[in-house]
């Protein structure tokens, strides 16, 4: 007798087979390239993610200051998009999560190890990014200075690299262009530069 195959359940296989491998590069970009028109198109809405700050800032603790002092419910949408980018981490990283161990090109491993770091199961370093490392001098000139630094450069440019690189560009803004050549330098300047001295703290 010729069993009946369950199509269904041939289906979820191969779709849980597709979303747990990793996905080439360049789908990433074509997933966000088609955000920003669908934003403008659906909502007439700006793609950018460092506003999210100001306006959590605006709903929880505006502290009488005029910065914060505007409708941020007519942005409330930027909310659930970043409840969704925690969502799909989340799901992931568990649900979707790859048993392979991550790949880590051999050249930049070996630089690593140069610097301590030998930790590559995760997909951070747990040398890096971790409680332990967050109190030592190293740790904290990278997660503390540098989130303070990040913070205040995409609120001093009016955006951050989503909302500059992304949309800006697309919308042709002359600003959004030297805001994105400043962060492609700065960030040039750091890796290269700055890096390599933090690193061997």
């Amino acid at each position: 007798m010729t069993p009946v195959i369950n199509f269904a359940d041939k289906y979820q296989r191969s779709m849980m087979q597709i979303l747990s491998q990793p996905w080439p590069w360049w789908a990433a970009g074509i997933v966000i390239g088609l955000t920003v028109p669908a934003l403008l198109i659906l909502g007439n809405k700006h793609f950018g993610l460092s506003a999210n700050l100001r306006h959590a800032c605006a709903a929880c603790l505006p502290a009488n200051i005029q910065f914060f002092k505007y409708d941020w419910k007519k942005e409330i949408w930027n909310f659930f998009f970043v409840g969704g980018i925690v969502a799909g981490a989340f799901i992931a990283s568990t649900v979707l999560a790859n048993p392979e161990p991550v790949q880590v090109a051999p050249g930049l491993a070996a630089e690593l190890q140069g610097y301590g770091i030998t930790d590559f199961s995760g997909m951070v370093p747990a040398q890096l990014v971790s409680w332990e490392s967050l109190f030592s001098l190293r740790g904290f000139i990278m997660l503390v200075v540098g989130g303070l630094l990040v913070g205040f450069g995409s609120r001093y440019a009016g955006g951050c690299t989503s909302g500059h690189a992304i949309m800006g560009l697309s919308d042709l803004q002359f600003p959004s262009l030297i805001a994105t050549c400043c962060f492609m330098i700065g960030g040039f300047i750091m890796a290269n530069l700055v890096l390599p001295y933090i690193m061997a703290l």
